[in-house]
């Protein structure tokens, strides 16, 4: 399932005209729609491209890639509740599940735990902070100003603010601009750290890492690396949907938000990033547009949608429609090919029968 990506070659590079022609249509899109939906698939986007980048590019799955997103709202909403402003609450809502992401990574990296247990230890650690934050209703479970909330999670918080100025908040256009930039660049950062020499070795570490280390690279510490880098990213995508939710429950640990994250990157394409971003945004649509009916369950659609995937399109979205357009391209470049080839030979021909043509009326 992996798509173009897989070559080596074309991991890091940036496509210049596309980035630049679809960031000009985001930022006109507020004069024509409202920024509500659009800044929500935005924040999904930018969820799905942090494991796409892992999962896609060194062969990493976390089955419990929500927990650093929900702790990365966590994060937000007590510590700007304390602080009375977003900007060290935003800071720490990206390097706390970082730093998390570092211990629980470097345990199962360097135990060297198989990919079946680690699929399990990072489902089984989403499932426990969803479980514990679930059980903190009450006022003994506060953090300064605080209060966890239990199921009821917390709201009220002081929503994202211009750095240094608490009394300007971030909201509404502001807000949408604010994710398309977070998508632009980390995206940029992805498309950075595939085309250096990490992003190779990552490469490597997924086609094959005992080979890597045995050309002397650390492998657990590269894998380590890009887990913590995921969780930076995920937990940027909890801090922006808590400013735009508003409030922070115990659902944004739960299982549907981990199992929701894997169908997007399928379906979108595993091993690109663009990949992730439309099955977020063309998924994500399609659960806010089922969401308003109570006549078949969204899960239902959601799964459906996966098993077709798997079934017609095994590579994803965008790696097929790329590789169909590879192949019409081929196509016509051959067709161009033998039609000068033929024309060729029907020139050397014409001088020839000319020739034959002058030489036996000469004869005659």
């Amino acid at each position: 399932m992996i798509g173009d990506a897989a070559k080596f070659s074309s991991a890091g590079r940036t496509h210049w005209g596309w980035i630049i022609g679809i960031t000009i249509l985001l930022l006109l899109l507020p004069a024509v729609f409202d920024t509500n939906t659009p800044t929500l698939l935005g924040i999904w986007a930018l969820f799905a491209l942090s494991l796409g980048l892992m999962w896609g590019y060194a062969g990493i799955l976390s089955f419990g890639h929500a927990a650093y997103f929900g702790l990365g709202a966590y994060t937000y909403a007590i510590t700007s509740m304390n602080l009375g402003e977003s900007t060290a609450a935003w800071i720490l809502a990206i390097l706390l599940p970082a730093f998390v992401a570092a211990l629980i990574g470097a345990m199962m990296f360097y135990g060297r735990i198989s990919d079946v247990y680690m699929g399990v230890i990072t489902l089984v650690f989403s499932l426990i902070m969803a479980k514990f934050m679930g059980a903190t209703a009450g006022d003994a479970y506060s953090i300064g100003n605080a209060r966890l909330g239990g199921f009821n999670g917390i709201p009220a918080f002081p929503i994202l603010n211009v750095p240094g100025d608490p009394s300007t908040p971030i909201f509404g256009t502001a807000l949408y601009y604010l994710v398309l930039c977070c998508l632009v660049f980390c995206y940029l950062i992805s498309r950075w750290v595939l085309s250096s020499a990490f992003g190779r070795i990552l490469l490597g570490i997924r086609e094959n890492e005992s080979r890597i280390e045995l050309l002397g690279y650390n492998a657990p510490a590269y894998k380590t690396g890009i887990f913590a880098l995921s969780a930076a990213m995920a937990g940027m995508a909890g801090c922006l949907f808590a400013s735009w939710a508003e409030i922070v429950t115990p659902a944004l640990f739960g299982l549907g938000q981990s199992v929701e994250v894997i169908i997007w990157v399928i379906a979108g394409g595993l091993g690109t990033l663009m990949g992730p971003v439309i099955g977020a945004v063309l998924l994500g649509t399609m659960k806010l547009l089922l969401g308003g009916q109570t006549f078949i369950d969204n899960s239902l659609v959601i799964g459906a949608i996966l098993v077709l995937v798997v079934l017609l399109l095994p590579r994803g979205l965008l790696p097929t429609v790329m590789g169909w357009r590879k192949n019409q391209g081929e196509r016509s470049v051959s067709r161009a090919r033998n039609n000068s080839m033929r024309r060729r030979a029907g020139e050397r021909r014409q001088p020839r029968a000319s020739a034959g043509h002058d030489k036996s009326g000469g004869q005659s």
